[in-house]
């Protein structure tokens, strides 16, 4: 998020330098300084023995199948809304997460916290918000997610890990 308002007061913020974080915008009615902060998501590789769960949403990406995603809320732990997302997107339960690394989005302002996990339970029910999901074969995933660069990463990841 981009402060260019105060949330507080409203009155339009100025320039203030910080020590060695540069210019931060201030607000001088409330003596408050409101750092520039990125929108963190989570995505998520579901592992089930030598199967990735593959999604289409083309909201997201036209031609490439992506990895379960999904905004953290506020007052929400990242491992959380792991357990929350994939629920939601697929009607499964997982277990065993692992936190992989993180990657930024440029130009979305997004901070992507990638994460492991393994299919524990459920049958796939499909969201309205996707139009395909299943599993692939770990091996052949990152062909099929031609456009989503950080998703082939995390199979990368995982790939690596497995061998």
């Amino acid at each position: 998020m981009k402060f260019v308002y105060c949330p507080l007061c409203g009155k339009k913020l100025e320039e203030r330098h910080s020590w060695d974080e540069g210019g931060v915008p201030y607000c001088s009615e409330d003596d408050m300084m409101f750092f520039d902060v990125p929108r963190p998501c989570i995505v998520v590789a579901i592992i089930k023995e030598n199967k990735i769960l593959l999604l289409k949403q083309s909201y997201i990406y036209k031609n490439s199948k992506v990895l379960v995603s999904g905004y953290i809320s506020p007052d929400e732990k990242a491992e959380d809304a792991v357990y929350r997302e994939v629920k939601e997107e697929t009607g499964l339960i997982v277990d065993n997460i692992k936190y992989l690394g993180s990657d930024y989005v440029k130009g979305k302002d997004l901070l992507m916290l990638t994460y492991i996990a393994h299919y524990k339970s459920g049958e796939i029910i499909k969201s309205s918000e996707v139009e395909w999901l299943d599993w692939s074969n770990i091996e052949d995933a990152i062909g099929e997610m031609t456009e989503d660069k950080i998703g082939k990463a995390v199979v990368r990841k995982i790939l690596n890990e497995l061998k």
